[in-house]
């Protein structure tokens, strides 16, 4: 198939996915192909700049060509306020590739289905899934998921100080970052080299020279006293960073992955809220007929993605095909929801399916 002739199918299949997310009660919108910078780096992680095509308006100041569709769509939803909602888009998405190929294009198409609100979350995070899965049945996808909520609950329940936990929380999307953090705080490796001799200085501005910079001296003078307390605090215990090891390299098909979370949560109750949703999570799946036994859960998964998912995570790929992207993705971020309602927060899910894949794996078949 020649490339415009590719480029045809795909549309079309984004309308056809379109129309199937319509027929399970979506509404479809629009977002525009510009979006605020400034916003969407604060949501998505300041890491998404080198991947994104951000550039000046001199009317709105650094626009960035939108990375995907969900922040505009939960912008428009916590405007429009109506509960429960399902939403339906698709459209080109842009992602700056450090060596673009046919199968990492900086430009593609997506088509997405988004669920706000509802009483009960598992069952919404099981209609996104199965939505977005018997939209494609012939291609007979490999399912993985995840649980970002399990990961933040471990890091909630160490046996130390709040800061060391709230930048365990921010770096769990950056997992080098995530896992350096975790070896420093457990006393596996000492202080970068810089900062223990800035923090053993006794006067570090008279050895630093000139006040130069954005940042005030008495905030410089509060990161360094927050620095000194974090240096200070006693190791990790060794039980506490074995279980976040236990869950990051936990691989197996779900009901495994069940019952070695239940055994964990044996040790560490504050488990117990996130393996509860996750367990109705799976008799939801169970009860639309999703096949959870073949299912993989991955206690990495959606680690590196972008940042705003908070719990449910979940992908679909081409077996035998390593080199192809997900065909599906998608999950749950309420977060999200809470920065752009100002505080409210909405139950919200949502996943998005790559038409260009599609139109691939078939043309392979």
């Amino acid at each position: 198939m020649t490339l415009p002739a590719q480029r045809i199918a795909a549309r079309a299949e984004a309308q056809r996915l379109l129309s199937h997310f319509a027929a399970q009660g979506a509404e479809e919108v629009e977002a525009r192909i510009l979006q605020p910078a400034e916003e969407l780096l604060d949501l998505y992680g300041e890491d998404i700049r080198a991947r994104a095509f951000v550039t000046q308006d001199p009317l709105r100041g650094e626009v960035m060509l939108r990375p995907d569709f969900t922040v505009p769509v939960v912008r428009m939803h916590m405007e429009a306020g109506l509960d429960p909602a399902r939403y339906a888009y698709a459209g080109e998405v842009f992602r700056r590739q450090e060596t673009e190929s046919e199968t990492r294009p900086s430009e593609f198409l997506q088509a997405g289905f988004e669920l706000f609100g509802g009483r009960d979350p598992a069952e919404a995070d099981a209609e996104v899934f199965a939505t977005l899965a018997s939209a494609i049945p012939d291609l007979h996808l490999r399912a993985a998921m995840g649980d970002i909520g399990l990961i933040l609950a471990a890091v909630d329940g160490l046996s130390t100080t709040a800061p060391r936990k709230a930048a365990l929380r921010r770096h769990v999307w950056r997992p080098r970052r995530f896992r350096a953090l975790l070896d420093r705080y457990a006393g596996r490796t000492p202080l970068p080299e810089g900062r223990a001799a800035l923090l053993a200085s006794a006067d570090p501005f008279a050895e630093a020279g000139p006040e130069i910079g954005l940042r005030t001296r008495a905030e410089v003078e509060a990161r360094l006293a927050l620095l000194r307390d974090e240096a200070a605090a006693p190791p990790l215990p060794s039980s506490e960073v074995a279980l976040i090891d236990a869950l990051l390299t936990l691989a197996a098909p779900v009901p495994v992955a069940l019952e070695t979370l239940r055994g964990l949560e044996q040790d560490a109750p504050g488990l117990g809220p996130a393996l509860y949703r996750l367990e109705r999570r799976v008799e939801a799946l169970e009860r639309r007929g999703v096949a959870v036994a073949e299912m993989a859960f991955e206690g990495s998964f959606g680690r590196t993605t972008l940042e705003y998912y908070d719990g449910f995570v979940f992908g679909l790929f081409a077996a035998g095909r390593p080199d192809l992207p997900p065909v599906a993705t998608g999950g749950r971020y309420d977060a999200l929801t809470r920065v752009l309602g100002r505080g409210r927060v909405v139950p919200a899910v949502g996943g998005v399916i790559r038409p260009e894949l599609v139109v691939q794996l078939r043309g392979a078949a």
